[in-house]
C-alpha cells in the first residue's frame, strides 16, 4: 500500500469517481533513490507538509527501478520529481567502481526521462542532482553559473555526462533544474560522522594545504532550495546549491575543533591523506579539491539562505545532537 493506495492502481473516474476526488487531493512528491541521508531528511520534511512520499530504489520495499509501469505510475499526477540516485563517489576509483559511478547516474536519469514522458499528467518540476565538483580546483576566483570554468578529469566527466542525459530529454510539460550540489551538512549523515569522528581523536588540524576551499549547504538549505524551486515557475536550468559562504580547509577545521571543544587537532600532510585514503578505499579528492561556488542564481533570485555561515551551520548540527 503507498498512502492507503494500492501500488499501480489507476485512480479512474469512470470505474470509481469517489476513489478519483481522493487522489486529486492527494499531493504527492516521488524521491529517486532517496534512501540515503538526504533522501530521508527531504522524505520526513515532505511528510510534515501532508505529501504523500514515493521512493524509487533498489530496495524491495519501493519501487524498482525494474518496474517502469510501477515508475510511471508513481509519477502521474505527481507535483515533483526529484532525482538522487547515484553510487556513492566515497571509493576508490578503480575500473570497477567508476563503471558504476557513472552507469548508476545516466541509467536512472534515462529511465526516469522515458517514464516522465509516458505520463498522462507528468510532474510539473524534475529537480535532478549533478555536482558542485563539475567546476575546476579554484584557489583564484569563485565558480558561478555564469563565470564558472568546468574542470577535467573523471569527477568532471562523469558530473557532465549526467548533465547531459538529464537535459537530453526535451520535456514540454515538465520544467528541469539540475542543481551542482556542494558538501552537504546535517546531523544524521554525511560528512559530518567522520569530520567529527577525526576531531574526536585528535587529528582535526589542517589538511594538505589547507588553501583549499570547502563549498557546503546545510541539508534544510537543500530543502527549502526545492521549496523555493517549486513556486519560482520561471527557474530552470543549472543551479549552484551552495551556501554564499565557503571557507578554506584550514578555517573548516578550526571551525568544526571550536564546535566540539577540541582545542588540538594534528595536521595531515597530502603524503599521509594518499596513504590514509588507500586504508580507508576513498580518494582524497574528496578533502583536497578546492571547490570555490557560489550560489550566483539564487541570490540573484531571492533565496535567502538560512544558513549563510559554516559556524551558523555547525553550531545548530552539534546543538541538535546534544539536544536528542
Amino acid at each position: 500500500m503507498i498512502g492507503g493506495l494500492t501500488p499501480g492502481y489507476s485512480c479512474n473516474m469512470k470505474e470509481n469517481p469517489v476513489l478519483h476526488v481522493r487522489c486529486a487531493m492527494i499531493k504527492k512528491v516521488v524521491l529517486a533513490g532517496g534512501t540515503g541521508f538526504i533522501g530521508q531528511y527531504l522524505s520526513d520534511q515532505f511528510r510534515r507538509l501532508g505529501y504523500q512520499v514515493v521512493v524509487i530504489s533498489r530496495q524491495l520495499q519501493h519501487v524498482s527501478w525494474l518496474e517502469s509501469a510501477a515508475i510511471v505510475e508513481a509519477l502521474e499526477d505527481a507535483e515533483l520529481l526529484v532525482n538522487l540516485a547515484g553510487k556513492s563517489v566515497n571509493c576508490r576509483y578503480n575500473v570497477r567502481n567508476r563503471k558504476e559511478i557513472l552507469k548508476s547516474r545516466i541509467e536512472t536519469t534515462e529511465i526516469l526521462g522515458r517514464c516522465v514522458l509516458s505520463c498522462n499528467n507528468p510532474p510539473p518540476l524534475w529537480i535532478n542532482s549533478s555536482t558542485a565538483t563539475i567546476y575546476r580546483h579554484a584557489e583564484d576566483y569563485p565558480m558561478t553559473e555564469t563565470g564558472g570554468e568546468l574542470g577535467s578529469g573523471f569527477s568532471v566527466d562523469v558530473a557532465t555526462a549526467w548533465e547531459r542525459a538529464f537535459f537530453t530529454f526535451e520535456l514540454p510539460r515538465t520544467r528541469q533544474v539540475a542543481l551542482r550540489i556542494a558538501i552537504v551538512l546535517g546531523e544524521h549523515g554525511g560528512v559530518m560522522i567522520p569530520y567529527k569522528n577525526l576531531v574526536k581523536l585528535g587529528l582535526g588540524g589542517v589538511q594538505g594545504s589547507g588553501r583549499q576551499k570547502f563549498s557546503w549547504i546545510h541539508v534544510e538549505d537543500l530543502y527549502r532550495i526545492i521549496r523555493f524551486l517549486q513556486e519560482r515557475l520561471d527557474i530552470s536550468g543549472v543551479i549552484n546549491c551552495s551556501a554564499p559562504h565557503p571557507v578554506t580547509n584550514r578555517e573548516l577545521m578550526q571551525l568544526l575543533r571550536t564546535s566540539l571543544g577540541r582545542k588540538i587537532g594534528l595536521p595531515a600532510a597530502r603524503w599521509m591523506l594518499e596513504v590514509g585514503a588507500l586504508f580507508l578505499c576513498t580518494e582524497t579528492e574528496l578533502i583536497l579539491k578546492s571547490r570555490w561556488v557560489i550560489p550566483e542564481r539564487l541570490l540573484k533570485e531571492g533565496y535567502d539562505f538560512r544558513y549563510k555561515r559554516l559556524e551558523q551551520a555547525l553550531e545548530a548540527i552539534v546543538n541538535r545532537e546534544y539536544r536528542r
